[in-house]
């Protein structure tokens, strides 16, 4: 199967194109793109026949709607060489933790905040160190748990680019407390700009790894690259761990973490905590690359959020009881 996209008509009606030859061919009924793939074959080709025959628009010339709406979204860390540099600048030895190389871990991200390719992305408040995180998502066909690795493939019903935006001085600040990232990281996540089907990235496979070249882009120019291939766990094998004693949903996101220069704070905790390359400023356009998967671009713009604070939290607990 070819790949699909959801783009926004000139009535503002979301349409499901096939993309085919750098145009966007019309689904006819406008099916969910996941429910196309669930299709009896028959009745698949026949939509696709008749789609043939619709107006057909150039890729460049679409405005992109998510390419489906997940329940859930996994956020994982697969690539060893990106926490290698993140630990360079962090408190203990520079060392990737023992602990990372038992399991994948991931983190739990807001599927509310996910936007389309050329959604713009306005400035969070309160931070001054704006980011990006080169990553692509494997999208899931069904609702499963428990999965063992020989029916892994099978459940996956594609993959996209994702862009997981990330404000590095809240982020670093919330992380002290001894959880995960929260407001540092949930203001905006990019997935796009369609689906790709798994028979689609054969020609790339090499054993269960795809060799797929990554880039991101910042203004035009190019300031991280990476490979597909380096995971250090395979897509099959994130579903096999995310799914065991839990339910994974159809359309739910599991995304590989970063790529090894795929962020800037890697490069900065490369340097020693020197901005060697500025943080995101208003303006900016980030350009994510993935061979055989294509490319989301988003601008930077005006802060929007009015943001409203908390106050500090009331002391409870006071010295006469620790």
């Amino acid at each position: 199967m070819p790949q699909f996209a959801r783009y926004v008509g000139e009535n503002g009606i979301v349409h499901t194109g096939r993309v085919q030859h750098g145009r966007l061919q019309d689904v006819p009924g406008d099916p969910e793109i996941l429910d196309l793939l669930d299709m009896p074959k028959a009745e698949y080709d026949d939509l696709m026949l008749r789609g043939g025959r619709m107006q057909k628009l150039p890729v460049e010339d679409a405005v992109y709607a998510v390419p489906v709406q997940p329940r859930a979204m996994r956020d994982f860390l697969v690539f060893e060489a990106h926490i290698a540099g993140m630990k360079n600048n962090e408190p203990g030895d520079g060392t990737v933790p023992e602990q990372w190389y038992g399991a994948p871990a991931f983190l739990f991200m807001n599927p509310w905040s996910v936007l389309p390719t050329g959604a713009d992305i306005p400035m969070p408040p309160f931070t001054q160190r704006l980011d990006f995180e080169l990553e692509v998502a494997m999208i899931i066909k069904d609702t499963v748990r428990d999965v063992p690795i020989e029916e892994a493939a099978e459940h996956i019903a594609g993959f996209c680019l994702l862009n997981d935006w990330s404000a590095r001085d809240i982020q670093g600040q919330e992380m002290r407390v001894g959880l995960g990232p929260s407001k540092g990281k949930d203001f905006a996540n990019t997935l796009g700009p369609w689906i790709t089907t798994p028979d689609e990235l054969e020609p790339y496979r090499e054993g269960d790894r795809y060799a797929l070249e990554m880039s991101v882009a910042v203004n035009g120019e190019v300031v991280g690259t990476d490979n597909l291939r380096n995971m250090s766990w395979s897509f099959e094998e994130m579903l096999v761990h995310a799914s065991r004693d839990a339910w994974v949903g159809r359309g739910d996101v599991l995304a590989t973490g970063t790529a090894s220069q795929g962020a800037l704070c890697e490069r900065w905790s490369r340097a020693g905590g020197e901005l060697v390359i500025p943080p995101l400023q208003v303006g900016d356009e980030v350009t994510m690359t993935v061979q055989g998967l294509g490319s989301i671009t988003n601008r930077i713009t005006e802060q929007a959020s009015p943001g409203h604070t908390v106050p500090p939290a009331r002391r409870t607990y006071g010295a006469d009881r620790l």
